[in-house]
């Protein structure tokens, strides 16, 4: 049988003309590596159409170019190569490429003292796009953490110091007695509050990266919060959690300002926007503080039109 050469619609002219943003495809499932962890992802891929007489872009020559990242370490010269792909294969259709990669790193994370260790999930977002200005890259990032709230914890404290005035109203402070006071369950009969909590961040990174610094993120900003959340606990680290939580009292605009500083510390970060969330155990609303350096209009909009940072 003689094989036919198969129609092509897409190199008919457009009805209406008319140039678009952006065209492409989204929700794609593609397996790659984080810190050498497989990640089930997600990806979204497009190009601008600038030709306005053309109907269509070739959306198999983005399927087909994402094969470069099918296992492999996440990288920004392997995106930049999947971009510079994107625009060699619409040439003369497109001059931006876009691509968005999605997904949960999963980190080993150890106890604070006991010898225990367990997985975390992080959600994450590598948005991409390649255009006249060169390659643009943004680092979504949401981490987890416990705060405690210092209002709580000062009123806490007040009426402890009401109840030890009570109880040893008619009694001689001792040494032992204080110790054997504190140790009772009628002293600490007020604890402050705390919540699970959680920063969404977008970083723009450096453009001569190579290396995505996803794990050193994540670790800086976890000491600069001092109160990570746990995985594998013995009392041992549940104790250490508690101390960890009393030594780190935090408002959300304290966070807020603890990760500001730490972000406009690293050499790789060219700008930043920050949401902190405290999911309050005392109201039923939450408590949100926001923060920016450098960040450029349009830096949100790096890829796919509805897609954004993790939530």
């Amino acid at each position: 049988m003689n094989q036919q050469v198969l129609v092509d619609v897409t190199t008919d002219s457009a009805s209406r003309r008319g140039a678009l943003q952006w065209v492409g495809m989204e929700q794609i499932a593609l397996p790659f590596r984080v810190a050498g962890e497989s990640v089930a992802g997600k990806v979204s891929a497009g190009v601008n159409l600038q030709d306005p007489s053309a109907r269509g872009i070739h959306m198999s020559r983005l399927y087909l170019a994402l094969a470069e990242l099918e296992g492999q370490e996440l990288s920004l010269s392997r995106a930049a190569s999947v971009l510079r792909s994107f625009l060699d294969s619409h040439e003369g259709l497109s001059d931006t490429a876009f691509l968005d990669l999605s997904g949960e790193a999963l980190l080993k994370r150890p106890a604070l003292i006991s010898p225990h260790a367990g997985w975390k999930a992080y959600p994450f977002a590598l948005r991409c796009r390649q255009d006249d200005r060169g390659l643009q890259v943004v680092l979504d990032l949401t981490v987890g953490y416990s705060s405690t709230c210092p209002c709580s914890a000062a009123l806490a404290r007040q009426l402890i110091q009401q109840a030890f005035d009570e109880d040893f109203i008619d009694m001689p402070v001792t040494r032992e007695g204080v110790k054997a006071w504190l140790g009772s369950e009628q002293s600490i009969l007020a604890t402050p509050h705390s919540q699970r909590s959680q920063a969404h961040i977008s970083v723009r990174l450096s453009e001569d990266l190579d290396e995505l610094p996803l794990v050193a993120l994540i670790d800086r900003l976890e000491r600069a919060l001092g109160t990570a959340l746990q995985t594998a606990v013995k009392r041992v680290d549940e104790q250490a959690f508690a101390l960890a939580n009393g030594q780190n009292l935090m408002f959300c605009e304290d966070a807020a300002r603890r990760l500001h500083h730490s972000l406009r510390e690293q050499a790789e970060v060219r700008g930043f926007q920050l949401r902190v969330v405290h999911a309050e155990s005392l109201h039923a609303h939450d408590a949100v503080a926001r923060s920016e350096w450098n960040w450029e209009e349009g830096s949100n909009d790096l890829a796919a039109p509805g897609t954004s940072e993790p939530s």
